[in-house]
């Protein structure tokens, strides 16, 4: 097996067909050594941590994507079409644009408006709308409600920017029902819908424009274990 510029493995199967991806490779490492048994490490190009083991019997492997849709980008299209990974679910953080949404409240992202021109590539006719896979959406809130999680599902916003000049923007964002912002999960639909496989992106909130309060950057890598369990689940 030749690897590819960003992932470098040994030989095929050791990336399961689902895959979790938090952008911290921190977050991989906790995920793997938390949840998985016999975890094996099959990326590290980068320091960019990928693992593989079982969860209640399953293979399943988490590996980070970096920090926004140029990362994801390249990590989510190597591992579908150079490693036949057929769902990618995206585990991270974001910033609550809700007043009812408050820290450690979980969200499923059913759809990602973006401010970003990751689209263009496709030549498309007209805007485009990033949307998750419906198979992992209706598995993920089954499992969410079997567990005794709550969860929002809605329109998240996949931003470019984070310190942006304009810092009272996501009112405008807010007001159009748009849940919470984070940067990735858009290319991620995006890739996953051009490739004709399935993707999904759970979110744990770490912070509020609302409220302005926030969680510690070490308690976002090893607290969030309920939106573990339910991405996990979807192995």
């Amino acid at each position: 097996m030749i690897p590819t510029p960003h992932i470098d493995v040994a030989h095929q199967g050791l990336i399961a067909e689902t895959v979790l991806m938090p952008g911290d490779p921190l977050r991989a490492k906790f995920i793997a050594e938390k949840f998985l048994e016999n975890p094996l490490q099959f990326n590290g190009t980068r320091n960019m941590l990928g693992f593989t083991g079982t969860y209640n019997g399953r293979q399943v492997s988490v590996m980070g994507s970096g920090m926004g849709m140029p990362s994801i980008g390249i990590y989510s299209y190597e591992l579908i079409h150079f490693y036949g990974v057929k769902n990618l679910i995206r585990v991270g953080s974001c910033g609550a644009f809700q007043p009812d949404l408050k820290v450690r409240d979980i969200i499923l992202g059913m759809s990602a408006s973006t401010d970003s021109n990751y689209a263009s590539q496709y030549g498309l006719p007209g805007t485009y709308a990033p949307t998750a896979s419906w198979q992992l959406l209706k598995q993920a809130v089954d499992v969410a409600e079997a567990k005794g999680y709550p969860v929002k599902v809605g329109n998240i916003l996949s931003s470019d920017v984070f310190y942006g000049a304009d810092p009272e923007s996501w009112q405008k964002w807010a007001k159009m029902g748009v849940l919470a912002v984070e940067m990735e999960a858009a290319a991620l639909y995006m890739n996953a819908a051009h490739a004709g496989v399935n993707a999904l992106c759970i979110l744990t909130v770490s912070d509020s424009l609302v409220s302005k309060e926030a969680i510690p950057a070490k308690e976002r890598e090893q607290t969030f274990t309920q939106m573990m369990e339910i991405a996990l689940s979807l192995a």
